[in-house]
């Protein structure tokens, strides 16, 4: 099974959020449609612009921790290295 650490965000220079999830096309969805209230929900993080995999749970959650105590700007520097345009990735992963 796969194990995604993702970043979405409400636009280029808008908020962040950090995640993890075994199911990533579910998971940016439910973001998608605001199905959890909460931080994403309410500032309309919905765009899917970086994405890791891993083969296990451990490794992903480790990963996912190590990025969020991460500066902003490291934050911005690793999406745009494979995402220079901010592109939201989410129909690339539906196909």
């Amino acid at each position: 099974m796969a194990y995604y650490v993702y970043i979405v965000a409400s636009r280029k220079d808008g908020a962040i959020y950090i995640g993890v999830t075994n199911d990533i096309v579910r998971r940016v969805y439910e973001h998608r449609i605001k199905a959890v209230p909460g931080f994403t929900s309410k500032y309309n993080i919905t765009r899917l612009v970086w994405f890791e995999i891993y083969d296990d749970p451990t490794n992903a959650i480790e990963r996912e921790k190590e990025l969020k105590k991460w500066k902003r700007d490291w934050k911005l520097q690793l999406i745009e290295a494979k995402n220079p345009a901010w592109l939201d990735l989410y129909d690339s992963i539906c196909q």
